[in-house]
């Protein structure tokens, strides 16, 4: 599916039309674990016919392979991941991964099995209904299976010290020495150690364990990623990326692996595809915004957030030692638009401080401009 050029009257126009390639066979397939259901639809018949099969990769292609051709082929984006569709393209069939939150269904549809789903889809597919998803490459798939890892991580590090602080505060020990979690307060937890009983010491010991080890995995991955970004295909975009206060190596490294191409959108299209715009309600004369959407991506969006936190602080460029060594591994073009971009955001924040909004509110609205000033830096050319 794509615009064509279409001749209406004396002019030509850019009209939305199926192209003229007619495949035969569209095929909706519902997959799982371990059962795939595959539903087909043959464009000269009309017959529709339903077919149950293993997980079984190479079943699957030689399955959709022997319909009438040519066929095409859909199935949504899922935890399966996309060796299906690598693996049905080199066999030369055409496939769409499916955007999930994009397949439209009936509002009075309350029956949901494996059958109707993979029939729905192939339906979608025929109507050229069916919002793909970009696959990634298998590098960068690979890299970002890296960078989740390491936001796992964190997750699971803050559940740990959470447990550990609150079984201290149950027993009446509060940390308020300065910053939690530095070697100040490591001393502070060892020392306390032997404050209760021999059950106190054996859940301490647990949680104190849970955490140093989270800690140590944490840190192997920040290394690992330290090195990725450094040393890959996907250096020149993180170096021009870190032009921007709050975007550091690990942040860059993601933002260039989840959005992958970066192209696919504008500067204003980009924090939509984040999730970071109101959510809107409007019928007739009636306008209703409420809060962000949060679709999309949510680890770039948590990224993204994180980092406009930093643009508050006061912005003095020759100040930001750190961000000097970052420019430095950057293009002069790709620093010279991060320093706009860093004294434009700052800006902003003094704005929203004076009007007195909110500062979770002026966070959001900093982060959707901060995207887009991240999607300027990572289409620009080295």
């Amino acid at each position: 599916m794509g615009y064509q050029p279409v001749e209406v009257g004396l002019s030509t126009v850019e009209c939305w039309r199926p192209q003229l390639i007619e495949y035969r066979s569209f095929v909706g397939l519902d997959v799982h674990a371990r059962t795939v259901e595959g539903c087909v639809i043959d464009a000269t018949t009309g017959q529709i016919v339903h077919r149950k099969l293993k997980a079984n990769t190479p079943e699957v292609v030689s399955w959709v392979a022997s319909l009438p051709g040519p066929p095409t082929v859909t199935y949504e984006a899922g935890p399966t991941g996309f060796g299906l569709f690598r693996h049905l393209v080199a066999a030369g069939i055409d496939c769409h991964v499916a955007a999930p939150s994009k397949l439209q269904r009936p509002s009075g549809d309350r029956v949901k099995t494996d059958t109707r789903d993979a029939e729905h889809l192939a339906k979608l597919l025929r109507l050229g209904q069916i919002v793909e998803v970009t696959v990634p490459t298998l590098e960068a798939e690979a890299v970002r299976d890296v960078v989740r890892a390491r936001e796992d991580t964190r997750q699971v590090l803050m559940g740990n010290r959470h447990q550990l602080s609150k079984l201290l505060l149950r027993h009446g020990l509060v940390y308020d020495e300065g910053a939690a979690w530095t070697a100040k307060h490591d001393r502070w937890l060892r020392e306390h150690r032997t404050s209760g009983d021999r059950s106190f010491m054996t859940a301490f010991d647990a949680y104190y364990e849970a955490v140093t080890q989270t800690v140590a995995r944490r840190d192997r991955l920040d290394r690992v990623i330290g090195g990725l970004a450094a040393n890959s295909s996907f250096t020149p975009m993180v170096n021009r990326l870190g032009c921007l206060r709050g975007v550091s190596a690990l942040t860059g490294l993601a933002l260039a692996v989840e959005i992958g191409d970066w192209h696919r959108f504008t500067g204003k299209t980009i924090g939509s595809f984040v999730g970071l715009v109101p959510s809107e309600y409007s019928s007739g004369q009636s306008r209703v915004q409420g809060g962000i959407t949060k679709t999309g991506n949510s680890h770039v969006r948590r990224l993204l957030v994180e980092a406009a936190w930093q643009h508050r602080r006061d912005y003095s460029p020759s100040r930001q030692s750190i961000l000097h060594a970052r420019w430095e591994k950057a293009p002069a073009p790709a620093r010279l638009r991060g320093q706009a971009g860093n004294a434009r955001l700052h800006r902003q924040w003094v704005a929203f401080t004076a009007r007195r909004k909110r500062p979770v509110v002026a966070n959001t609205a900093i982060a959707r401009e901060l995207a887009g000033w991240c999607w300027s830096l990572a289409v620009m050319d080295d």
